[in-house]
């Protein structure tokens, strides 16, 4: 097959675009004709089933920048059936398409030619399977109230997919070895489409591992892979708030072939603490004064978290729920400093009062009689 067969579709004419089209152009013009032609909604229609490959095939170069750059050079170089140069004497010579397309033009380091171009944008060249990136895995933890404020260390039993202990990865079983896939010839991938460009897709035979198995492991049944648990220490960083879902890259199930290992997906749950409460950075707390402490102020002592406790400044009369601040006694943050301490003020009114204690309320009553706190609320319910 010459040179100029690879480049002889106009991939532009096939979506109906512009070659100046641009990618937001090209993309939604191919998901019409894909819905238009798709073979689920042609049911045995062969042209519409060729004309949907045609299709895909144009918009998988198309819609990679660097394959389309490279189509169009390509494009171009072949233009009118060769490329021409002026030669000695104002004459004309040309390349033949096959010496291109094969790199023998010869001349000091021979080799090249327009092959490698349509080997890197087809990826016609490779014949080893490539490495396949393990697979993420998701697991849950739950720390208490006091670890997910200042962090923990946990260790997590993890089961996923890994080598076959019992055939080291190969699939086979013992005393047997895989053979090479005759398909992809070991490659792992094959060729797909019509005409002159062959785009890449995973082998249906040996599933792209590119070896065929005959004599399966009987543990793996001839995949490579086997679940595998495994205990792990995991870092847990200060200040997780509940149902926070965290990444740790790398820590997932094993790749293959030499692939990087996938990423495990910690969701954290955080237990309730009897006495605080968070809200984002900041932990809150509930603490109850008296009354003759809410109406004549003084210094209250607050219990926090993980430490000695702190004493606030209580303003004469304090309403009850007024919210003070203990700063620095919250939650750690990202960057190492700490959110606050939210403490609401409770006053707690007693249920039974005699003696001494009555008789002073009493006459705070009478004292205070003329400062009725509900007159306001009346004048203004009235429109007064």
């Amino acid at each position: 097959m010459s040179g100029k067969d690879y480049v002889e579709k106009d991939y532009y004419k096939v979506l109906g675009v512009p070659k100046d089209a641009s990618a937001t152009e090209i993309k939604k013009t191919y998901r019409k004709l894909a819905r238009e032609f798709h073979p689920d909604a042609n049911k045995g229609d062969t042209k519409a089933e060729d004309r949907f490959k045609d299709i895909s095939e144009a918009y998988d170069v198309l819609s990679d920048d660097k394959r389309r750059k490279e189509y169009d050079e390509a494009r171009t170089l072949f233009a009118n059936g060769g490329f021409r140069s002026g030669g000695p004497g104002g004459g004309n010579y040309s390349f033949d398409f096959g010496d291109l397309f094969s790199g023998s033009q010869g001349g000091a380091g021979g080799g090249g030619g327009i092959g490698d171009v349509f080997g890197g944008l087809f990826n016609r060249g490779g014949r080893q399977a490539q490495p396949r990136r393990g697979a993420d895995v998701e697991t849950e933890v739950t720390l208490s109230f006091e670890e997910a404020v200042d962090g923990a260390t946990v260790p997590l039993r993890m089961t996923s997919q890994a080598a076959c202990r019992t055939c080291s990865g190969t699939g086979a079983k013992a005393g047997t070895t895989p053979r090479v896939c005759p398909t992809c010839v070991g490659a792992g991938t094959v060729s797909r489409g019509q005409g002159a460009f062959a785009l890449s897709e995973p082998c249906r035979d040996c599933r792209g591992r590119g070896m065929i198995v005959d004599d399966p492991c009987p543990d793996c049944h001839g995949s490579g892979r086997a679940s595998s648990a495994r205990t792990m220490q995991v870092r847990i960083p200060a200040g997780v708030q509940d149902a926070q879902r965290i990444r740790l890259k790398g820590k997932g199930a094993q790749g293959e072939r030499g692939g990087q290992s996938g990423d495990l997906y910690v969701t954290v749950h955080v237990d309730a603490h009897p006495v605080f409460g968070r809200k984002a950075d900041n932990l809150t707390v509930t603490v109850p004064v008296t009354f003759p402490e809410a109406a004549l102020g003084g210094t209250i002592e607050v219990p926090t978290l993980n430490g000695p406790s702190v004493k606030l400044k209580l303003p004469p009369g304090s309403a009850n729920g007024l919210t003070l601040r203990a700063r620095g006694k919250g939650a750690t943050r990202k960057d190492g400093t700490r959110g606050d301490l939210l403490v609401t003020v409770e006053v707690v009114v007693p249920q039974h009062v005699t003696g001494d204690a009555l008789t002073a309320l009493e006459q705070y009553r009478e004292a205070t009689a003329s400062d009725d706190p509900r007159a306001a609320l009346f004048k203004a319910a009235k429109g007064a």
